[in-house]
């Protein structure tokens, strides 16, 4: 695992006594121990309790140290869907956050969470050229054929031949291509939109993972989730109830195939983000390679 140094005296120092001068200029004092419950190759938590309530420091690596200055963007456009940032150092990647409550921890509610999320996609979209000068990345359909030959040089040796034959980077473009014509715009995919990652409201957090792309890439995550553990039909259900939010944009039968091809295409976005982790955690070794694969899955858009 990466020594990140978060487990230091030094650096624990130095980000309690942030979070105290943070508090402090809201009024707020701490009123216990500072705890890290949680530590990982890219992000750790420091949390304590204060006046107001649980705070929670969140400090991100430099792949996703982008997510602290993302939060003031975020709640400056659609403050009902996230968090209210306490404080943030854009660049050093940290932000407090107070305690959201419980996540939704299964899946059900998360085809609701889904249409809540298109609704702030929506309110996004005029403002991707700020969510890309926050860092996030950018994965809009005219970019991706790079993508993927980035996604398929940090995975390396083990693929088949379709990649190395040039047919599964023929694919890309032609769908790549396609979405880049679309009339919807881009906005913020989170990326990892799963039920731990929806806050009762919903409101959603942890977003380290996000991009910005075709809107729909952001539906790939949860609708595989709610098949896996509701079936494909509560799936396709969701998707519609997901789809109907756009449908000002384009004909239904247009939107579900822009969402059967953001779907696919999201795997690259998914195969990078895997790729960090693992470069960090070789636990996470085989994800990205695994991921890359699933691009051939049939059947294709």
């Amino acid at each position: 695992m990466r020594d990140t140094g978060w487990t230091s005296a030094g650096w624990r120092a130095e980000a309690v006594a942030w979070l105290d001068d943070a508090l402090a200029r809201r009024g707020v004092v701490r009123c216990g121990e500072v705890e890290q419950p949680r530590v990982r190759p890219w992000a750790t938590v420091l949390c304590a309790e204060t006046s107001a309530g649980r705070v929670w420091l969140k400090a991100s690596g430099a792949e996703t140290a982008f997510e602290a200055g993302l939060y003031l963007v975020l709640h400056e456009v659609v403050p009902e869907s996230v968090l209210e940032p306490l404080a943030v150092d854009a660049e050093r990647g940290w932000v407090v956050l107070p305690d959201g409550g419980a996540s939704l921890g299964g899946v059900s509610g998360l085809g609701d969470a889904l249409v809540a999320y298109a609704r702030m996609q929506r309110r996004l979209m005029p403002h991707v050229d700020r969510l890309l000068a926050a860092g996030v990345a950018d994965m809009r359909p005219e970019v991706l054929p790079r993508r993927l030959s980035e996604a398929v040089a940090v995975v390396g040796g083990g693929l088949p031949a379709e990649f190395a034959d040039g047919i599964a980077a023929r694919w890309v473009a032609e769908w790549a291509a396609e979405l880049a014509a679309s009339a919807l715009p881009a906005s913020l995919d989170h990326n990892d939109l799963h039920p731990d990652n929806v806050l009762t409201g919903p409101r959603f957090y942890d977003w380290g993972d996000s991009v910005v792309a075709h809107p729909f890439a952001a539906a790939m995550l949860p609708l595989s989730v709610i098949g896996d553990g509701l079936g494909e039909a509560a799936a396709v259900e969701a998707g519609e109830r997901y789809l109907a939010e756009f449908t000002d944009f384009a004909p239904i039968g247009r939107l579900r195939r822009e969402l059967a091809l953001a779907r696919r295409l999201g795997i690259v976005a998914r195969t990078l983000t895997w790729a960090r982790a693992a470069g960090a955690a070789p636990e996470f070794a085989d994800a990205p390679r695994l991921t890359l694969l699933s691009l051939l899955d049939e059947p294709r858009p």
